[in-house]
């Protein structure tokens, strides 16, 4: 009998994701000599991850809104301490766009260096499978720098796949280098690396702002910290006593783009109250939008949560002003 209890609890191959919580994003922004005082508040979501046993993935169908994932897709070959890792480095450059973002909209000084691209995997048929490694930066292509990841694509491009490309990269503070020739990639015509990159970015203001995000990982949390960030640098009541939540990811130029677990977020934030609800929106995806996704979820919980479609962050600005 002992033994069958234990087996009910043994680790699956298999991961849950379900709806977890809406969290107030003045509690991890900080802007010295900004003080929140503002009435209502902004919200990030996120999507709750578990490792799946017998009795949690029996139980997860009795959720519509919990998917059960593969572990191969969801993680990898990964670790949960470099998943972890990963996830950090999301983040982390989903604060640095922020920071750039909501100073430069507050008309602050406000300096942007691009050191380049977090190493955030490497296909096992990769030539750079054992040269590179998780959180490594790669700085240069064939001896050159590029101001953004489109750049360095667009190089790697016009690359012939019988060439070697020659990489420089840091590993800490030590630069390295290496060279491997492209590879085919999976279920497409292009050659490329085979690495999942994205980018390392440092911004520094003369306005000091933290972001202690407490174990909440990915990009997704960029779209919600901006509009934080630039609320406290402005001094602008953007809320007026509202609920906001939202979810997407920020860029430097201010869009929004399309992030995952879309149906969980909405539920969350519906769980928490919130009034207002924005979504990334990018109509070329067709029924995939994560605004058209968005918008279904809450008809189906019967929500009373306005969803509004946004592409760049100004749009969300604009919405909160003109709107009771």
């Amino acid at each position: 009998m002992s033994a069958l209890l234990i087996a009910l609890f043994l680790p699956l191959p298999v991961y849950i994701d379900a709806p977890g919580a809406a969290q107030d994003t003045s509690s991890y922004v900080k802007v010295k000599g900004h003080r929140d005082n503002t009435p209502g508040k902004f919200m990030l979501v996120y999507v709750k991850q578990v490792k799946a046993t017998p009795v949690t993935w029996v139980l997860s169908f009795a959720n519509k809104y919990a998917d059960r994932v593969p572990a191969q897709q969801e993680v990898g070959n990964y670790s949960d301490k470099e998943m972890q890792r990963i996830q950090t480095y999301y983040m982390s450059s989903s604060i640095a766009e922020a920071k750039y973002r909501s100073l430069t909209m507050a008309g602050a000084d406000v300096k942007r260096r691009y050191i380049g691209l977090y190493v955030m995997s490497v296909l096992k048929d990769s030539n750079f499978a054992n040269k590179l490694r998780v959180g490594d930066v790669v700085t240069r292509v064939n001896g050159k720098h590029y101001n953004n990841s489109y750049e360095y694509i667009q190089a790697i491009k016009q690359i012939s796949p019988d060439q070697k490309v020659r990489l420089t990269y840091l590993r800490g503070k030590k630069q390295k280098n290496t060279a491997g020739k492209l590879i085919r990639l999976p279920n497409s015509s292009r050659h490329g690396l085979g690495i999942t990159l994205t980018d390392r970015v440092k911004t520094s203001s003369d306005v000091p702002i933290t972001a202690n995000m407490e174990g909440i990982g990915g990009p997704s949390a960029g779209l919600m910290l901006t509009l934080q960030m630039y609320t406290q640098l402005s001094h602008k009541d953007l809320l007026r006593g509202r609920q906001v939540a939202g979810t997407g990811t920020i860029e430097s130029d201010g869009s929004v783009g399309q992030i995952g677990g879309i149906e969980q977020k909405v539920v969350s934030a519906n769980k928490a109250k919130a009034e207002i609800f924005f979504a990334p929106n990018n109509q070329k995806l067709g029924k995939q939008d994560n605004y058209l996704v968005a918008k279904k979820t809450a008809t189906e919980i019967n929500s009373n949560m306005k969803i509004v479609p946004v592409k760049n962050v100004n749009q969300a600005v604009s919405y909160l002003q003109n709107n009771k």
